[in-house]
Parts: structure tokens; C-alpha cells; sequence
């Protein structure tokens, strides 16, 4: 794959997609898509196309036939309905949801987060989680925790000593997972000091599942993530095949992971590969198998169901069709695992004339290949990104009090651009300001040509930036709808988003 993004990227890039997006566009199949599809493997720098064992899930399903159901060929498909899933809006609901499901939880609860925060209101779900646990049976509710090595042991006080009380109490119920990414190791990760470890690579997925129910969304355990810290959530109800999948991703992740003692040490696993004092390739390897692994059980037993649910009689008459379509796109390069790239990027190259896309993210910094697709492609592009007021590091002390100024600086670079090719009427910035607040909202809305309301939406960890491609391990959903009630609720996210915009540049900055 390298020879030909090497070719694609001499040949110009941006100016020839465009070229061949017209070329393309008096050869459109019968469901008003284009083959530019085709193209998305010479987009990638290193994106492999994922050779699937399984046919697409729609091949065996009378149902499902929507505009993205080609993401099926690479990821589980499940379709389920609308009236299961909720759009929360606000780091309250999304804090006050979050107890609420502990404290129903009656057989599992499996939460990813790069870190616990130290407060108050992250000790009160600590003590909602022990509540919980003692009020049940001791042998039927297990606890699954995974959170960042490096984050979640920074400082004195931190993730691992806010929850050792509850491993200690509850030693066969309660599992702590610690991943350390096999980058950093040796004279690095003697060398490098506190906080900038944590530059070289995080367990990035913010996943919150209890028993069948599961929010999925971009927020950390932390204060200001429940309180003035907007980012974007979404609740899934009764979804047990989704909840399973996710149970499955993080049992995946936390097996190649360290895990925490109730002495404050950590081990791992026995008969795996240490992350950063064994042979860096097996570790790998050994936790792509595992990942993909998740991925391709899952695909495998959806098949084999939805096949015999298609031969049998009974099927059409007691199965409700569904309406809404999840599928989950996981990104993990330190194990070579591209998936959430590729199809993002064959996303924004299948973007038409007319259509209208709003991605967003916290921390601006989008890859080279992400950015010749916006610039060259032709569909319309609102990028939502946080003023520097707004920024997570804004006001931080010593060198994290410059990132903020280091996000303007790309995001002045990039609109430079964007008027260098004559695209402004095309690709528009705006930024979030709200006194107090903060903004990590991440993801992408999709609305196709001629209609008012997404159809869908990109919902995750993922920040379109260097690390969320190369270096983290990132989990995100795209979630595809023909539900206009489930629509709306997006729309109206975006839109209480939107109120808080201004248009960049509000001056000059050629």
C-alpha cells in the first residue's frame, strides 16, 4: 500500500481527487453512490484495506439497505432499534445517567477511560460502584475497570489509590486493568518525566457499559467531565449483541494490560507478553489477535444467525426490521489495527456535491490525509473547534499553558490553506467560546444532500488528529439512522453546539 499513497501524494493529491470526483460523477451505480469508493485504500499513508472472512451482513439480511451499509464489510453490523438508544446532552446527565446504571447494574459493569479523577464527585461513583457491590449477591456483579497506565498513576494521589479500597474489599469481583503502550520502554521510559510520557502513547476509549445498557462517548471520569466540560454521549438501552461486543473489546485490551494489585503493584497476566520489558513485536501481535479477534467472533456469529433467520419461515413476520444501524470502528496502529482510518477516510471521499458534514473536535491537529480529503472532495465541511479560551490546557502552568496558542497556530495554518485552494465558501471554522466552560466534544455529523437532518453521525474517542491515528487506542461508533425522532436528537445536539459558535476568522489572518 505504500507505492501507491506514495504515487497518490505525487500525483497531488487534493487536485486529483477532485478531478476524478467529476470524472466519476457520470458513473454513478444504481444507488446514487460513485465508485470513488474505490480509492480510499490510495488515500491512507498506512491504512490497509481489512480483508473481511464474512460477506457484508446485508448480503444475508433483508434489511439494512442504506447509503453506508458498505461499512459492514469491515466491522459487526447491529441493527437494532431507535427506541433504544438516547442522545444525552450535558456532562450532568451524563454523570447523573452514569450512577444511575451502577446502581441497577445486577451482573456486569465494564468501564475504558484514560483516567479517574481524584474529587469529590469521581470518589462518590467509587462509592455508588461499592454500594453496589455490597448490596448484591457477592458472586454475581464483576467489575471491569481499564484506564491509562501512565495517566492513571500520575501524581501521589491518582486513578489507582481511588480505587485500591474498592479491589482490596472486593478482590474477586473487581478488576483493575492498567495499559502501558510497548512504546514507551528502556531508556525512553527512563528518561521521559511525568505527564509528556503520556505523549508516546494512552488507552484513549471512553467505554461505560452496565449489564446490557452502554454510553459511549468522548468524556473522562473527571470533574469537570460532570460538570463544565462539554463533550458527547450516547446511551444504549437493552442492546445486549452491542453491550456484549464492547464487554468483549475491553476484556480484549485489559488482558494485554498490567493489572493492579491490591498492594499498589502491578502484573502481567500470566502466560502474556510484559508490554514494556518483553519482546515488543509478540506483544503486538499478540494483542492484535486478541482485538481482532473480538472483531471477527462477532462478525462470524452474526452471520451464522442473520443466515438462518433469513431461510427461516418465521423470520419476516416476528423479527421487527430495524432502523438504526451501529457499528463499531476501533483504531489501535501500536497494533496495527486501521480500521476507524479507513473508513472515515473512504467517508469523506464519498461525500457528494450537496452534501453537508460538521466534524468537530477538541484539540484541532487533523492528519495530513484527513486534510487533503476536506480540501479535496466536494462536499461541504463545518469544523467545529474550541477557542483557545475554551481549550482543556487554557491557563495550565509551565509548557501545557502554551498548547492552547500551538491549536490556533495549526488551526491558522490550515485556514491559510483552505483559502490557498480558493475553498472557503466550501470548508468553514468556527469556534466554541462559553464563559467557564471547556470543550472536548469529538466526531461528525453526516447529512446528505437535500434533507435538514443527519443521517449519520461519528460518535467516540477519536480526535481526527496524529495521535488518535498513530499512537492511541480509540474506539468510536458510526451510527447510521432512518429514525427522523433519533435524527432530530442529533440535530439538536449539533445545534446547541452550534449556538455557542462563532465564525473564523472574526479578523484578519492571512
Amino acid at each position: 500500500m505504500a507505492a501507491p499513497a506514495a504515487l497518490w501524494r505525487r500525483l497531488g493529491g487534493p487536485g486529483l481527487i477532485a478531478l476524478l470526483a467529476r470524472l466519476c460523477n457520470r458513473n454513478r451505480n444504481h444507488r446514487g453512490r460513485t465508485p470513488l469508493v474505490l480509492l480510499a485504500p490510495l488515500l491512507a499513508q498506512s491504512a490497509p484495506q481489512i480483508t473481511a472472512k464474512y460477506p457484508s451482513l446485508g448480503c444475508v439480511s433483508p434489511h439494512g439497505a442504506h447509503q453506508f451499509q458498505w461499512i459492514g464489510n469491515q466491522v459487526p453490523e447491529f441493527g437494532i432499534s431507535s427506541s433504544n438508544v438516547k442522545i444525552l446532552s450535558t456532562p450532568s446527565d451524563f454523570y447523573e445517567t452514569m450512577k444511575a446504571q451502577i446502581k441497577t447494574s445486577k451482573t456486569r459493569i465494564t468501564i475504558a477511560s484514560l483516567y479517574l479523577g481524584i474529587g469529590p464527585l469521581e470518589q462518590e461513583l467509587v462509592d455508588t460502584l461499592e454500594e453496589t457491590l455490597r448490596c448484591l449477591d457477592s458472586s454475581d456483579l464483576h467489575v471491569s475497570i481499564l484506564l491509562d497506565y501512565t495517566r492513571g498513576s500520575r501524581g501521589r494521589n491518582n486513578s489507582r489509590t481511588m480505587l485500591l479500597p474498592l479491589l482490596r474489599r472486593f478482590p474477586d469481583n473487581v478488576r483493575v486493568s492498567l495499559f502501558h503502550t510497548p512504546h514507551l520502554r528502556g531508556l525512553l521510559r527512563l528518561l521521559v518525566p511525568e505527564r509528556f510520557n503520556e505523549t508516546i502513547g494512552l488507552q484513549h476509549m471512553k467505554i461505560y457499559l452496565f449489564d446490557d445498557n452502554i454510553i459511549l462517548s468522548g468524556a473522562n471520569l473527571s470533574d469537570s467531565y460532570f460538570t463544565n466540560r462539554q463533550d458527547r454521549y450516547v446511551l444504549f438501552q437493552g442492546c445486549s449483541e452491542l453491550a456484549d461486543f464492547f464487554s468483549d473489546l475491553v476484556g480484549a485490551v485489559s488482558e494485554v494490560s498490567l493489572q493492579l494489585q491490591p498492594d499498589d503493584t502491578v502484573q502481567a497476566e500470566e502466560g502474556m507478553e510484559h508490554p514494556y520489558e518483553g519482546d515488543k513485536t509478540k506483544y503486538c501481535e499478540a494483542a492484535s489477535e486478541k482485538v481482532m479477534g473480538v472483531i471477527e467472533d462477532a462478525r462470524r456469529r452474526q452471520y451464522e444467525k442473520r443466515s438462518t433467520n433469513f431461510q427461516s419461515e418465521r423470520s419476516a413476520s416476528n423479527i421487527e426490521p430495524p432502523d438504526t444501524w451501529v457499528y463499531p470502528l476501533v483504531q489501535m496502529k501500536p497494533f496495527g489495527i486501521q480500521i476507524d482510518e479507513l473508513v472515515t477516510e473512504t467517508l469523506l471521499t464519498e461525500a457528494e456535491r450537496g452534501d453537508q458534514l460538521y466534524l468537530t473536535t477538541g484539540y484541532f491537529n487533523l492528519t495530513q490525509g484527513y486534510m487533503d480529503l476536506l480540501l479535496g472532495t466536494r462536499a461541504d465541511y463545518n469544523i467545529l473547534l474550541a477557542a483557545p479560551e475554551v481549550n482543556g490546557f487554557f491557563g495550565a502552568k509551565g509548557i501545557a499553558g502554551a498548547i492552547p496558542a500551538a491549536y490556533v497556530h495549526i488551526e491558522h495554518q490550515f485556514y491559510n490553506e483552505v483559502c490557498r485552494h480558493g475553498q472557503q465558501m466550501r470548508v468553514k471554522l468556527r469556534e466554541y467560546y462559553r464563559d467557564l466552560w471547556t470543550f472536548h466534544a469529538k466526531g461528525l455529523w453526516f447529512y446528505s444532500a437535500g434533507t435538514d437532518l443527519p443521517c449519520l453521525t461519528l460518535i467516540g474517542s477519536p480526535n481526527f488528529g496524529y495521535r488518535s491515528v498513530h499512537r492511541d487506542l480509540e474506539a468510536q461508533i458510526a451510527l447510521v439512522t432512518e429514525n427522523e425522532e433519533l435524527q432530530q436528537q442529533l440535530h439538536k445536539v449539533r445545534l446547541l453546539f452550534g449556538r455557542q459558535m462563532s465564525s473564523y476568522p472574526e479578523g484578519d489572518h492571512t
